[in-house]
């Protein structure tokens, strides 16, 4: 069997408490080559839900117990966040509004077009690559980071300061061969290959 965690196909994933929806939803994504799983309820997709699986989730707004929305929100607020679509057959307004703020890549309404849908989820799955591409960098650049001992941390700080050696130096109170020595280091082991790069680093860590 295929492990599509490791190999990082993405996953439509479809929550409608509709079976007859559910399972034209899978069938259409299918068509196009995705891998598609359903779920009746926000219930029944926790149980079963993988966090690293890479995609997005099709949500119906309204479920039994926790709304689609109100799950949509609490994603949204949650550790590792996931690109969601929404859709149902009365969206209102004020709806959409709260839906798009929480981060909703789009809100549909049923009987969705086809063509909509993928349009959206293809931009849901970008969406999530983007995300988790930039905490696999974010990740990385945290463990170069820890890396570094204290002196070469001081003067990651003061280089991102926009302070001159013969400043961080006197600062310091180092001699000014020693500071380009560390600052080599600090810069190697950050993998920047200047300072503009450094400060962009630096900016994704805090």
């Amino acid at each position: 069997m295929v492990d599509d965690r490791k190999n990082r196909r993405p996953t439509v994933i479809v929550i409608d408490d509709d079976q007859s929806v559910r399972e034209a939803l899978k069938g259409l994504f299918e068509s196009v080559g995705l891998i598609a799983e359903t779920h009746g309820s926000v219930r029944e997709f926790m149980a079963a839900d993988d966090p690293e699986k890479a995609g997005c989730i099709v949500l119906d707004i309204r479920l039994p117990g926790q709304s689609g929305l109100e799950f949509q929100e609490a994603l949204a607020q949650s550790d590792l966040p996931r690109s969601v679509i929404l859709i149902s057959a009365h969206v209102d307004v004020a709806m959409a509004v709260r839906a798009m703020k929480a981060g909703a890549i789009d809100v549909l309404t049923k009987p969705v077009r086809e063509q909509d849908l993928l349009e959206a989820v293809n931009r849901a799955i970008a969406n999530d690559a983007a995300r988790r591409e930039e905490r696999t960098s974010k990740t990385a650049a945290q463990l170069r980071y820890t890396s570094l001992t204290e002196r070469e941390r001081q003067i990651l700080t003061l280089v991102v300061a926009g302070k001159l050696n013969k400043q961080i130096a006197a600062e310091l109170q180092l001699a000014e061969p020693t500071v380009k020595l560390h600052r080599g280091h600090m810069m190697r082991k950050m993998k920047a290959t200047s300072v503009a790069d450094l400060v962009k680093i630096v900016g994704g860590l805090f």
